[in-house]
C-alpha cells in the first residue's frame, strides 16, 4: 500500500476523476478506504474502475454501494450498467427493472435497458423503451414543435410524413435506410431532414423526395405533411426486428462527386482499389477516448498501404465526397464512427474495430458480423486501452 500523501483526501481524488486521471484517482480512493470505506468511496471506486474496463473491481464497490442503499435508483442503475459492460445480462436487466418496478418513469433506467435489450436483439422490447432519450438529452435530440402529429404506426398510403434530424452523423446514416421503408409502406412524400454535411449524400436514398438540411441548434421553416417522426423512432412504428431489418445498400455517390473525385485517393498507383483507413474520430463524439486508435497503432496499418480517410488527409468537403473515395477502394478499416455507418451503407466491405469499454448497442454482443450491414466484419478490442491483439487479427486477415 503506497504511504499517505498529504493530498490524500476526497477532493483531490475527486478533482483527479474529473480530470480524466482514473489511475491517480483510483489510487487515492483506495488509501481513503483503507481508513474508512464510505458510500460515495465506493461509488466513485466503482465508477472510476467502470470506466477504464476494470468490471470487476467495479462490479464489488458498486455492488457494496448499493447493498447500503438499496434504494438509490442511480446506485442500482450504475451497478446495472458495469454487468451489461461485464456481459452478465441478466444481473444487468435485474437491476434496472427492480429501479422501474418502484419508478415506472425513471428515464434514466428506461433508456439503460433499452441499450440493453437492442444490444441483445430484443428489437421489440428496446425501441419503445428508447423514447427516453428525448427528454434525457435535448441536446442531440431537438424539440419538435409542428401543428401535425408525431406518427406512431398509422398507415401510411397516401400520406406526407417528415423525418427529422437527431443525434450524430452516423446515427443519421444508419436510420436513413427506413426512408426507403417508408416509400414501400405506401407513403405518398418523405421529406427527411439532417445536418448539412449529409445533405447531398442522403439525396442518393430512393424514398426521399425532400432534403432540409438544418445546422446544429438552428432553426427552420417546415412546410405542412401529414404527420412527423424523429429518425430513431422509425424502427418501434416499422416494427423492426433482426429479421425484418433491411440490410440492403441504400447509400450511393452523387453523379458530381463520382466526376470530382475521379483521380483521387482512391488510386493505388494508377489502379483503382487499396484499403482506405479512419482511425480517428470526433473528440466531442460519445465515447471518443475509447473508439480512437493511438496514431502509432493506425501506422501499423498505413505501413501496410492503407490510405488515409481522415478528411483533413483527403480534403472531402462533406459525406458525399468521401463516398466517392470510398466507392474507389475495395475495403475500409473504420473505427465506430459514421465513416463506418457509410461504407456499410454503401454495400462496402468494411471493417469495423469495436471498443472494450461502451461497446454501443447497435452491434450486438460476441458476433463478428452485422445484421444492419451484412458486407460489415466485427473486429473487437479484447483489452481495455490495448489494439495490439485486435489489429494483429486485423493484418493476418489482410
Amino acid at each position: 500500500m503506497p504511504s499517505e500523501t498529504a493530498d490524500d483526501s476526497f477532493e483531490h481524488a475527486a478533482a483527479l476523476q474529473t480530470a480524466g486521471r482514473f489511475a491517480e484517482a483510483i489510487a487515492v480512493y483506495q488509501r481513503l478506504a483503507a481508513k474508512v470505506l464510505t458510500v460515495n468511496i465506493a461509488i466513485n471506486l466503482g465508477v472510476c474502475h467502470a470506466t477504464v474496463g476494470a468490471w470487476t473491481p467495479a462490479v464489488h464497490y458498486l455492488g457494496l454501494a448499493s447493498r447500503h442503499r438499496p434504494t438509490d435508483a442511480r446506485i442500482r442503475r450504475l451497478l446495472g450498467n458495469v454487468h451489461a459492460e461485464a456481459g452478465h445480462t441478466d444481473l444487468a436487466e435485474r437491476e434496472y427493472r427492480a429501479i422501474l418496478a418502484a419508478e415506472p418513469e425513471d428515464a434514466e433506467a428506461q433508456l439503460a435497458l433499452a441499450g440493453l435489450c437492442l444490444s441483445l436483439g430484443r428489437y421489440a422490447e428496446g425501441w419503445p423503451l428508447l423514447g427516453a432519450r428525448v427528454a434525457l438529452h435535448p441536446d442531440v435530440v431537438p424539440r419538435v414543435s409542428l401543428p401535425y402529429p408525431e406518427w406512431r404506426g398509422e398507415p401510411l398510403d397516401g400520406k406526407s410524413l417528415l423525418v427529422w434530424v437527431e443525434q450524430g452523423f452516423g446515427d443519421q446514416i444508419q436510420m436513413s435506410r427506413f426512408v426507403n421503408t417508408l416509400k414501400a409502406r405506401g407513403a405518398a412524400r418523405v421529406t427527411l431532414g439532417c445536418r448539412p454535411m449529409l445533405a447531398h449524400l442522403f439525396s442518393t436514398l430512393a424514398g426521399v423526395d425532400e432534403i432540409i438540411p438544418i445546422a446544429v441548434k438552428a432553426s427552420a421553416s417546415v412546410g405542412p405533411h401529414d404527420y412527423w417522426s424523429r429518425c430513431f423512432s422509425l424502427p418501434e412504428h416499422l416494427g423492426i426486428t433482426l429479421q425484418t431489418l433491411p440490410g440492403e445498400p441504400y447509400l450511393s455517390v452523387p453523379a458530381d462527386r463520382r466526376d470530382r473525385w475521379a483521380d483521387g485517393p482512391g488510386r493505388i498507383g494508377g489502379q483503382m482499389g487499396g484499403v482506405g483507413l479512419v482511425w480517428q474520430a470526433s473528440p466531442t463524439g460519445f465515447n471518443a477516448a475509447n473508439k480512437g486508435l493511438p496514431r502509432a497503432v493506425a501506422q501499423r496499418l498505413l505501413d501496410r498501404g492503407a490510405i488515409s480517410l481522415q478528411p483533413e488527409d483527403t480534403g472531402a468537403a462533406d459525406f458525399a465526397d468521401t463516398a466517392a473515395i470510398i466507392a474507389r477502394l475495395d475495403l475500409v478499416i473504420s473505427i465506430d464512427t459514421a465513416v463506418a455507418h457509410l461504407a456499410g451503407a454503401m454495400g462496402k466491405p468494411c471493417w469495423t474495430l469495436l471498443p472494450y469499454v461502451h461497446c454501443d448497442w447497435r452491434w450486438l454482443r460476441d458476433r463478428g458480423d452485422s445484421p444492419w450491414y451484412p458486407g460489415m466484419k466485427l473486429y473487437r478490442q479484447a483489452q481495455p486501452q490495448d489494439w495490439s491483439q485486435t489489429l494483429d487479427q486485423v493484418l493476418a486477415d489482410l
